[in-house]
């Protein structure tokens, strides 16, 4: 399970890699409870700066991938929402501004919006910065409680570079004129918190801060509709939920972090990210729209369109294969703002990882699907060190080096449609998911 962004990589200044990552695939219950993440990287430098490994020859021909050139949905329907990519600090950064509410008020009372809130789609449950909630909204919050001994609950988020701990509250969650009533969120950095996290938590730097994040907070909408799911309501595993006294607690599935998309009344079966397609050479900013549902409505058709479904766990995980290697952790998360993949062909810097190639180079993935039964997926890869230079946020062709798993970060999804399919719902074109798909035109 993974509780927040897999890995968020790129620039304060060039490209520090901020690697927020938990543990497992996207979403549901995993049972590696292992932080998997690069360390943080960083700013890539010239291309004569490479590898201290000498690079593996590559006979194949260098064919450039064609850039996808889906449009994306205009953002004027009820379910649908803007999508920014800009000059946060951060590059390939998509941000969403989400409402809170007093819970149980159909998110009209005690309201606030929330800007800078990170689509994370590799993971679940929304995640705020206590400093981003003003205090008249978060008096209005509930503090959800441990249901053995009643104290109010917290929890440990670990992440590649340090760890969150904070309260969980109930709220109303306001997404465009979908409304998730009662969610359980998870308050980052909550002065009312008093006890520091549990050592088994302190994993790096405390990240407790917009700054720590380079956002306000993290809105997950992974393919799974909870943050553990029965391993938690099971058994109190530490890394997870506790009391606000520090010790780990057993958590129902009804009181743990949420997928507030699970939790709407309708198009609740699953979420569209759409990204606009950016100059190779970067662009200062990029725009998308997300969009709720999976065959409810006339904006949001799976059905017919002639994607790949790619059949997940409840991590959001599925295999590929490249270079000869096969990757069953395999995943499309627009919280990664680089590609991350192993290829020892391609230059990288030594110190950030960042591929630094002299020209840009084409690559092929072939991905395990259903309908049809693999898929082979194009893209590039260009000089880091060239394009982080540019002063532009968005770049569809960064990529970083790293081994065991295969990373389809923000490049991926430019000018794409990316389906995601919770858990346990069904539609038609994607069938029960969890599953992932994808239209590229």
């Amino acid at each position: 399970m993974r509780k927040i962004a897999r890995i968020i990589a790129a620039g304060l200044g060039l490209g520090l890699a901020l690697s927020l990552a938990g543990c497992g695939g996207g979403g549901g219950s995993s049972n590696n409870a292992t932080a998997n993440a690069p360390v943080a990287a960083s700013a890539p430098v010239g291309p004569g700066n490479t590898t201290s490994n000498p690079l593996v020859t590559d006979s194949t021909p260098n064919v450039l991938a064609v850039d996808a050139s889906a449009v994306p949905t205009p953002a004027n329907a009820g379910n649908t929402m803007s999508v920014t990519v800009s000059a946060t600090g951060i590059h390939n950064q998509p941000m969403v501004s989400v409402k809170i509410c007093a819970p149980g008020s159909n998110a009209a009372t005690s309201c606030t919006t929330i800007p800078n809130v990170i689509v994370d789609t590799a993971s679940f449950g929304l995640r705020l910065v206590r400093s981003a909630i003003p205090n008249a909204t978060f008096s209005a919050l509930t503090a959800e409680t441990d249901q053995s001994s009643g104290l109010p609950l917290a929890e440990c988020a670990l992440f590649g570079s340090g760890y969150a701990w904070g309260s969980v509250h109930l709220a109303d969650i306001g997404l465009s004129n979908e409304v998730a009533p009662s969610v359980p969120i998870h308050v980052i950095g909550d002065p009312a918190l008093t006890i520091a996290a549990p050592s088994e938590c302190q994993v790096g730097r405390q990240l407790a801060s917009a700054a720590d994040l380079g956002a306000n907070g993290i809105l997950g909408i992974g393919v799974s509709p909870t943050d553990c799911g029965s391993q938690c309501a099971l058994t109190a595993i530490s890394q997870f939920y506790y009391t606000n006294a520090g010790n780990a607690t057993s958590v129902s599935v009804a009181k743990q972090i949420s997928n507030p998309v699970a939790r709407f009344p309708q198009d609740n079966n699953g979420v569209i990210l759409e990204m606009a397609q950016v100059l190779d050479s970067g662009s200062a900013t990029a725009q998308g729209t997300l969009v709720f549902g999976i065959d409810t409505q006339a904006n949001n058709v799976l059905n017919g369109t002639g994607a790949p479904i790619l059949r997940t766990d409840l991590n959001g995980d599925f295999t590929s294969s490249y270079g000869g290697t096969t990757f069953t952790q395999t995943f499309f998360d627009s919280g990664s703002t680089v590609m991350f993949f192993p290829d020892t062909t391609i230059a990288r810097d030594t110190s950030s990882g960042y591929y630094i190639p002299a020209a840009t180079v084409g690559r092929t993935s072939t991905l395990a699907g259903t309908n049809p039964a693999t898929v082979t997926l194009g893209f590039n890869i260009a000089n880091a060190a060239t394009l982080t230079s540019s002063g532009n946020s968005a770049f569809n062709n960064l990529g970083i080096y790293m081994t065991r798993q295969f990373d389809f970060g923000l490049p991926f999804f430019y000018g794409r449609h990316v389906y995601y399919g919770i858990s346990g719902r069904a539609s038609s074109g994607g069938g029960t998911g969890p599953y992932v798909a994808y239209v590229s035109s």
